[in-house]
């Protein structure tokens, strides 16, 4: 008589147990918001989009701190480049023009990695694409050492950011010494965006975190 054929499993693979239990397909969301219920409960994540949202005076007060953040970005955006174009050097958006200041004091002769976490930029290819122009206008300089490249602002980029600093203490700084009130608000003011900076860091990555279990939607469809 013939044994009937049994199915060759893997080495070392272990086969079922009797009275075992499968393990679940995905972690309950209980557990991940176990980690988070400190600081963010669970009544507060958005599981349900439909039900009613009642912001706190606290979130109030952060949404106008938030419209007065865009303002601002976008008005220094534009003085930026009215500075560099006051400083005859023009055909530069703000962006390339923060990294060629990088460059020139808080990145010098550092690497591209180096000047996008200066920046707090995610986005590498904004940064190298900006060097790359930069480069080719003749304003920062590469310096290989090694296999990795370095920047830094050659004599017109040098001339450049001097050109600025000079329109900006022109124009710039009285007004901003008579509207700061007292000596040291300015300052004051930088270390509080700074900490923002470093809140709005933390809540993101609490709130992805948070979520990773939920389903995703799929991509807003933003072409025609």
């Amino acid at each position: 008589m013939t044994r009937p054929r049994r199915l060759k499993r893997d080495v070392g693979q272990p086969g079922p147990q009797a009275g075992s239990a499968r393990p679940p397909a995905r972690t309950p969301p209980s557990i991940l918001h176990h980690t988070t219920r400190g600081l963010y409960p669970r009544s507060d994540l958005p599981d349900d989009p439909d039900r009613s949202f009642h912001p706190s005076p606290s979130s109030q007060d952060l949404s106008e701190f938030e419209y007065g953040l865009i303002i601002l970005v976008y008005g220094f955006q534009r003085w930026v480049q009215s500075c560099m174009a006051a400083a005859n050097v023009n055909g530069l958006n703000a962006l390339d023009i923060l990294v060629l200041h990088a460059v020139n004091h808080r990145a010098r002769g550092r690497r591209l990695a180096d000047i996008c976490m200066v920046l707090n930029i995610d986005d590498t290819h904004l940064v190298a694409y900006a060097l790359k122009k930069l480069t080719a206008g003749g304003l920062v300089l590469i310096t290989p050492k090694g296999r990795e490249r370095h920047y830094e602002t050659t004599d017109r980029g040098e001339r450049a950011c001097l050109g600025y600093r000079e329109v900006r203490e022109h124009f710039l700084v009285p007004s901003l010494t008579w509207v700061s009130g007292h000596e040291g608000a300015v300052k004051e003011a930088a270390g509080f965006l700074r900490t923002m900076t470093a809140l709005y860091d933390q809540a993101s990555r609490f709130a992805t975190a948070a979520t990773a279990m939920q389903p995703k939607t799929a991509p807003v469809h933003t072409k025609r």
